[in-house]
């Protein structure tokens, strides 16, 4: 039965603490900052938390000093330590009201069974009442809110289920820009193949989002290759060029490839996100911050290194002229015998180093969002809705790309040169420093205005699509 409560513990914060047991050396009275407590009144709870505090220090105790530690001095004052309860009894609150499906007060076997499942858990009602009695103070198999304060408190719950279940930062949010941290799936959605289901749903919506949002896309290659203070296109004159030039179907030029990466982008990222987890040790299925960034920028890393003669075909057909290729085969041989290999690994190294920066400020902006919701509105509920959802993902999406637009703009620059008249064959540095000379620090930002004009259609477009291929290819809701 032990091993079934370790199971458990990956999926379940209230089911981990069901003990672990590091017999380590105690903690002494400084190491709480007890003599802050002398004059301050104390309440029951708070005084519990001081004797498993000064007891022998376990795994345990270390996750509740590490959690209230506001000031990482490695120490709990009295402040830091009644921040952590009450802070950590509205989380309590927030998934007690969650798990009572029936509004009742109380949480019975069926309703642990429910929200293990929703969690892709499936346990048998005998297992759910192991579970139920270890709350269950009085004898009568459910529990009620002071039953579920009272196991609780004394445990910290870095990963509330439910609110990660509401609050996952989804692929759905494709602006037709690289995804730097893929989707997390359970480990019951990756046993039954669902997964593939979410990663064909979310394929499917960026390929048509993209393609919804092609025209756009293409003028901003331009206005990043082509404008300058002696050219300063505009987004009514980059569209006249483009339709005199070679019509409405020109548009559209290099969205084929752009569509086509997406496959093998989405499968390599997901495959080397999930090895990389292991490598890293996680006993959680749920990442947290700081290794979702790690663990997403290496899997980033690893899917453009594969995909990145795609992306170089994606620039050159988005820049060619009528007539000048017969399709993307026959612009990448050409490419080959005039260029050789190393034409398709232009622009590497600064696409390899907007990766930090987009996956960084994007997770950084998507967490302080959530997180400034649930304080002002989780009262009864953490499910944020899906407004609030695409609004937070929108935002977020878009403060990481203005962040790497610079290393963005280089990099289209680069994959660009050989094809561009008169263009100088520069380095990362030498074009940035470029730039900055003959068009200041704007010049940086060329193409940003038709980009951003296309995040909002995007966003709504990839959701609409995603929920509509869940449901056509009898994916479940988390």
């Amino acid at each position: 039965m032990q091993s079934f409560w370790d199971l458990l513990s990956m999926y379940v914060p209230w089911v981990a603490c069901k003990g672990s047991g590091s017999t380590e050396s105690p903690i002494s009275p400084k190491d709480t900052k007890r003599s802050n407590l002398q004059d301050q009144p104390m309440s029951q709870e708070e005084g519990q938390m001081i004797l498993v505090l000064v007891g022998p220090k376990t795994l345990l105790q270390k996750k509740i000093v590490k959690a209230g530690d506001k000031d990482q001095d490695g120490q709990l004052d009295f402040e830091e330590f009644v921040h952590y309860l009450r802070d950590h009894e509205k989380k309590l609150r927030l998934v007690f009201r969650s798990l009572d499906k029936k509004n009742d007060g109380r949480i019975d076997a069926q309703e642990i069974m429910q929200s293990l499942r929703d969690l892709g858990v499936n346990i048998s009602e005998q297992q759910a009442e192991k579970i139920l009695k270890s709350m269950d103070k009085n004898g009568t198999m459910t529990i009620d809110w002071n039953e579920w304060r009272d196991y609780h408190l004394l445990h910290p719950a870095e990963n509330i289920p439910e609110i990660i279940l509401y609050w996952k930062h989804s692929t759905i949010f494709d602006v037709g820009e690289n995804l730097i941290v893929p989707d997390e799936f359970t480990v019951e959605e990756i046993q039954t193949g669902m997964w593939w289901r979410h990663l064909v749903a979310g394929g499917g919506a960026g390929a048509v989002s993209r393609t919804c949002t092609a025209p756009l896309d293409r003028l901003k290659v331009l206005m990043q290759v082509h404008a300058s203070r002696s050219n300063n296109m505009s987004i009514v004159g980059g569209f006249t060029h483009m339709l005199r030039e070679g019509g409405w179907r020109s548009l559209w030029r290099g969205n084929g490839i752009n569509v086509i990466k997406i496959g093998p982008e989405s499968a390599i990222k997901f495959m080397a996100y999930e090895q990389i987890k292991r490598f890293i040790g996680s006993d959680q299925e749920t990442l947290g911050i700081h290794e979702r960034l790690v663990a997403g920028s290496l899997a980033g890393v690893i899917a453009q290194s594969s995909i990145y003669p795609m992306e170089v075909l994606k620039t050159r057909m988005a820049l060619r002229k009528t007539g000048q290729y017969q399709g993307m085969l026959d612009c990448g041989k050409k490419m080959l015998l005039k260029e050789g290999v190393s034409a398709f690994y232009k622009g590497y190294v600064p696409n390899m180093l907007g990766i930090i920066p987009y996956a960084g400020i994007d997770l950084a902006v998507y967490e302080t969002l959530k997180n400034a919701w649930l304080q002002r509105y989780a009262t009864s509920s953490a499910d944020p809705g899906v407004f609030v959802l695409l609004a937070c993902g929108t935002i977020s999406s878009t403060c990481g790309q203005l962040a790497s637009y610079p290393l963005a703009l280089v990099r289209t620059r680069m994959q660009a040169q050989a094809s561009v008249e008169g263009a100088p064959q520069s380095s990362m540095s030498n074009l940035f420093k470029h730039i900055i000379k003959t068009e200041g620090a704007f010049g940086l930002y060329r193409g940003l205005a038709p980009n951003f004009m296309k995040v909002i259609p995007a966003v709504s477009i990839s959701y609409v699509v995603y929920e509509n291929l869940k449901l056509t290819l009898g994916v479940t809701s988390r």
